[in-house]
């Protein structure tokens, strides 16, 4: 260990080079570490000339890592984690802390998910604060990169359909919360629901899909492929909510997970049917990167979590117009 080198190492510099390497964008880093794009631009050069090299190029849209910056990003990430864990209380008091944790969310778990831990989150802790965005295909980078906290989505059971459809990479952590499984959204005076109910019913009628991770395939697609048949997939659309509604004004059906389905049925006067084709159930799951789990706030909040979620059922849900505010 070269004391006299880490001496005129300065930290500061290594998480403005963090910021810069996950921003890629002079204006961006700057927002984010509250300074100036100058002493950003003044950072950077001194960074240049600690590391000799240039670190980044520019691009048509911000700046390009060079190799020697691609090659430093896992490892200042590590570093700098572990810097943070180690200045971090032995214990956290969620009373005393203002700490923003960021979520990355499949759409059903706000109405589903949220309202079992977020009250008491509130209560044991009023000055936090939740960031929240769409689970994507982004999600489990930004888990990586330290950008997301917790990521919670429905992940399948089977570890063979988890193959088909989401596989965390190395490092990403899970814990189911509570399983559903899947049925069939419509409106109150759909034709099909005159006269049985049966597959070759739901496969003659024309459906709504979300799209998952930027995928517009679920494992009952790839479990009906597997006998060579597909579902008449009419309207691709982003969200639970947008799909339900669809089917209020439409001959459309809407695949879902049962939880979501029965309560945005009783808001929008919809029915909901059994999936006459069984597959596996899927399960509401949390995740957070391994990086994370010795940091005691992280730590807290995921016990809480977990605690509360576990604990869900579905009949306690209520429709959105009879659901309190939080």
């Amino acid at each position: 260990m070269d004391l006299d080198q880490l001496q005129r190492t300065d930290l500061n510099l290594l998480v403005c080079l963090h910021v810069l390497l996950e921003e890629c964008n002079v204006t961006g880093a700057a927002k984010r570490l509250h300074l100036s794009q100058s002493a950003v631009s003044k950072n950077l050069a001194r960074l240049r000339a600690q590391f000799n090299d240039p670190l980044f190029t520019r691009a048509a849209h911000g700046l390009k890592p060079t190799v020697r910056a691609q090659a430093l990003q896992a490892k200042l990430r590590a570093l700098l984690n572990d810097v943070a864990a180690m200045t971090e209380p032995d214990h956290f008091q969620p009373h005393l802390s203002d700490r923003c944790f960021r979520f990355a969310l499949v759409e059903s778990a706000y109405p589903l998910l949220l309202p079992q831990f977020i009250g008491d989150m509130l209560e044991a802790a009023p000055a936090i604060t939740l960031n929240t965005a769409a689970w994507d295909q982004t999600t489990f980078d930004g888990l990586a990169r330290g950008n997301i906290d917790f990521g919670i989505t429905g992940k399948d059971l089977n570890p063979a359909d988890a193959m088909l459809t989401m596989m965390p990479p190395k490092g990403v952590r899970y814990q189911e919360l509570c399983q559903d499984h899947q049925c069939v959204l419509m409106r109150a005076d759909h034709p099909a629901l005159k006269g049985p109910w049966d597959e070759a019913r739901y496969l003659g009628l024309r459906h709504v899909q979300v799209k998952c991770d930027g995928n517009d395939r679920w494992l009952l697609d790839y479990k009906l492929a597997e006998r060579n048949i597909e579902r008449d997939i009419a309207m691709y659309v982003p969200d639970f909510n947008s799909a339900a509604s669809l089917c209020t004004y439409t001959d459309l059906v809407f695949t879902s997970p049962s939880q979501f389905a029965h309560y945005i049925a009783a808001s929008l006067n919809l029915v909901v049917r059994p999936l006459p084709t069984p597959i596996p159930p899927m399960a509401y799951t949390l995740f957070w990167h391994q990086n994370q789990e010795n940091d005691p706030g992280h730590q807290w909040l995921k016990a809480l979590i977990i605690s509360r979620c576990q604990q869900f059922s579905p009949a306690k849900l209520q429709p959105i117009a009879n659901r309190a505010r939080v």
